[in-house]
């Protein structure tokens, strides 16, 4: 497939949902999954990219640990299962990191850490130092501490508007949704099977933003909603977001040399600029 997209970029996001991460059916951590994210973000590394890795799945890896097949519905269960898998999750991808000669770093953040900005400004220097240093920043939510509180907010209510934020706050120019969806279609592929993978949107109308509906699995909490949420975030920051499927995140090698995979989010503007451009 030839070159189709004009992505162009130093500093990119990627983000991994907890679909892609573990197994609807089994609850099984995706293993291999997991080994080809690390093998494609640690060549990116090699190669000079900066990449920071937002990863959804403390939760779903926790239940794995302890062998839960139902999500508890009690805050401070969901919070203890965070806090073990969380230190399983990060175990995986030290290992599988350090395997390709990469090395990695764990932020763990909730909102308002972004809300003041002495504590922003001290987040946004560790992410420079660490990507000024080589070292990938694996961010996640702090699920084991997250509540909201009165006036005092901290959860993101998700990854994919935590890993929008980041992008924005960091200055890349692509965040990468890695999801169990290949794209943005024209209506529910599941229901029709004549539904149409849109490559490219340039703005988010509210026919495509109504047509958008589910709320994730059950191991996860982010659905179409959420990642065009992410997109509308990234394209007012007048950046680029492509929606495309984790099922083997070798996909974001393709991304980044401009194949026409996933769904593309960039302002018309933005794709006319980056043409002239060339």
């Amino acid at each position: 497939m030839g070159k189709e997209r004009a992505i162009q970029c130093q500093r990119v996001v990627v983000k991994i949902g907890t679909s892609s991460l573990i197994d609807a059916v089994t609850g099984k951590i995706k293993l291999r999954t997991i080994d080809r994210l690390a093998f494609t973000l640690a060549a990116l590394n090699h190669q000079g990219y900066e990449v920071v890795l937002v990863s959804s799945g403390a939760i779903g890896v926790g239940m794995n640990q302890r062998h839960l097949t139902k999500r508890p519905s009690a805050i401070a269960e969901q919070q203890a299962l965070a806090a073990v898998g969380q230190c399983e999750l990060m175990r995986l991808y030290s290992q599988r990191f350090n395997d390709y000669d990469a090395q990695i770093g764990q932020l763990l953040l909730t909102h308002d850490v972004f809300d003041y900005p002495l504590s922003r400004a001290h987040v946004l220097d560790t992410i420079d130092a660490l990507l000024a240093n080589q070292v990938i920043p694996v961010i996640n939510e702090n699920d084991s501490v997250a509540v909201d509180e009165l006036d005092h907010r901290t959860t993101f209510g998700d990854n994919d508007q935590l890993s929008a934020l980041v992008a924005n706050q960091i200055g890349a120019e692509l965040l990468i949704v890695l999801s169990d969806i290949d794209g943005l279609y024209d209506k529910d592929p599941h229901q029709y099977p004549d539904a149409d993978r849109l490559t490219t949107v340039h703005h988010l109308s509210s026919d495509i933003l109504q047509s958008a509906a589910g709320s994730g699995s059950r191991l996860g909490t982010g659905g179409m909603v959420t990642k065009l949420k992410a997109a509308a975030m990234m394209m007012k920051a007048n950046h680029q977001m492509v929606l495309a499927s984790g099922a083997d995140p070798r996909i974001i090698s393709h991304i980044l040399a401009g194949e026409a995979v996933g769904t593309w989010f960039i302002k018309k503007e933005h794709t006319e600029k980056e043409h002239m451009a060339q």
